[in-house]
């Protein structure tokens, strides 16, 4: 875990002040999932498209092939079950477009991703932002809701952190207020901690129930 946080900071040494936030949000992820729960995902625009990146990553091995344990394989045939691979559960809210546009025309706008909060989220859950600016409307009402359900809750943002910061038990501000910049970083900081997940959860260490 650390040597990969320690590649990212030297090859990014402006995201050095973010080293112990990062660890933090590493903390998020590995209390979520060892408590058997799902990630919640979504931003707008490039945010959203980070948001399904980032999910990918998680639901299938990213640097590791995570091979199903021996427990997993009951019932499967043996080709099958050497190809599929250990996931960890996340949802990109950035899909479901019948209910969003349904939300947007019949209810709210802004609440395309707090109703989709509302109807997944359980406590213990952990719920991710991210806005470049850390004010993207939905995303703050969705954090607002991911709080009342008792998720923690992780923002990526820009530099100053906006009303999501406000919301989030960790918010990990790149440190840059352009668009584009913020989005160059967000992209290296959650491949970071995939791979302090990848580690954690799939290593040497004690992993998943």
């Amino acid at each position: 875990m650390t040597d990969h946080l320690a590649a990212l900071c030297a090859r990014r040494p402006e995201l050095t002040p973010l080293a112990g936030d990062i660890r933090a949000a590493h903390a998020l992820f590995l209390d979520c999932y060892r408590g058997g729960g799902t990630a919640l995902l979504c931003g707008n625009g490039g945010s959203a498209a980070d948001a399904d990146h980032w999910a990918g990553e998680l639901l299938k091995g990213f640097e590791s092939r995570r091979p199903l344990p021996v427990a997993q394989r009951t019932g499967l045939d043996a080709a099958i079950a050497g190809k599929l691979q250990c996931g960890l559960p996340a949802i990109p809210l950035t899909g479901f477009p019948a209910l969003r546009t349904a939300v947007a025309n019949d209810i709210d706008p802004l609440l395309e991703f707090a109703q989709l909060v509302q109807a997944f989220g359980r406590s213990g859950w952990l719920f991710v932002g991210l806005s470049t600016s850390g004010n993207a409307g939905n995303v703050c009402v969705a954090a607002q809701v991911a709080r009342a359900r008792g998720l923690r809750v992780l923002s990526l943002t820009g530099a100053g952190g906006g009303r999501l910061a406000g919301l989030s038990d960790v918010c990990l501000r790149a440190p840059s207020p352009r668009t584009c910049e913020v989005q160059e970083y967000h992209l290296p900081i959650y491949h970071t901690l995939c791979l302090m997940l990848e580690d954690a959860l799939f290593g040497a260490g004690p992993g998943i129930p």
